[in-house]
């Protein structure tokens, strides 16, 4: 396989502060692309664009708030100014919020509607925008969640629905702009080695420990393997491949 199957390419990952977003721009960047990092924090980003030229490759940080329409709008359009076309897009912004649904507070709904959801919609909005101008069109991985059509947990009853509507999303706009060259699929990870998948007051090893007896492949996804599944997705070797929900979670949700 290529090292450089993104070579020459423009990729913008937004949430790439941290985490997912973090490995999936760093996997880009060292696959010859041009990485756009974009997220709330300018500190984190920094972070990611210094670790992504140790390893030789091009990033630039950016910071959007994606439950922002202006924020989104101008964040797409730059990186088309500056860098002639956004031949990849990685939508993974998102936010937690658990607890009990009865019991949740309007806010926090919002909250997570308002990254995982309204986010996504606007940043397709943008990119698909900015794709179908393109001879290419362009490749969009949305990052998802095995939790909301795979799987209910008590307690994340609210950021299931969310994600949920992330899956949905993403197969009606794929059937909608195919069409045009643009390609749409979605990632879903499972528990991963981020601090999202710890419980509160876990520690890594108890969480180690837990997954143990909670999933069949005993342990939690590394953020590298998310990042080679959105690769995947990404590139020409998945041309054919629209609108399908790949799941990351070690066998969770079977």
């Amino acid at each position: 396989m290529s090292v450089h199957r993104f070579s020459g390419r423009t990729v913008l990952v937004t949430g790439a502060g941290s985490g997912i977003g973090r490995a999936v721009a760093l996997a880009f960047a060292a696959e010859g692309a041009r990485v756009v990092a974009a997220g709330r924090g300018i500190a984190a980003l920094k972070e990611t664009v210094a670790l992504a030229g140790k390893a030789g490759g091009t990033a630039v940080a950016r910071v959007a708030d994606v439950s922002r329409a202006a924020d989104v709008e101008a964040l797409v359009r730059g990186v088309a100014e500056r860098f002639g076309s956004l031949d990849v897009a990685v939508n993974n912004a998102g936010v937690f919020r658990g607890g009990p649904l009865a019991g949740m507070a309007e806010e926090d709904w919002r909250d997570l509607f308002d990254t995982n959801v309204t986010g996504v919609f606007l940043a397709l909005r943008a990119e698909v925008a900015q794709m179908r101008t393109q001879p290419r069109g362009g490749a969009i991985v949305n990052v998802s969640s095995n939790l909301g059509r795979h799987k209910q947990v008590p307690g994340t009853t609210a950021y299931s629905a969310s994600k949920a509507a992330v899956t949905s999303l993403t197969r009606g706009a794929a059937l909608e702009y195919i069409a045009d060259g643009v390609r749409i699929n979605t990632v879903s990870p499972g528990a991963t080695d981020t601090s999202m998948s710890l419980r509160p007051g876990e520690s890594e090893a108890e969480r180690a420990v837990r997954m143990k007896d909670e999933s069949p492949l005993g342990r939690v996804a590394a953020t590298r393997e998310v990042a080679e599944a959105v690769l995947y997705l990404a590139s020409d070797a998945a041309d054919a491949v629209v609108g399908t929900d790949l799941v990351i979670d070690g066998g969770s949700a079977l």
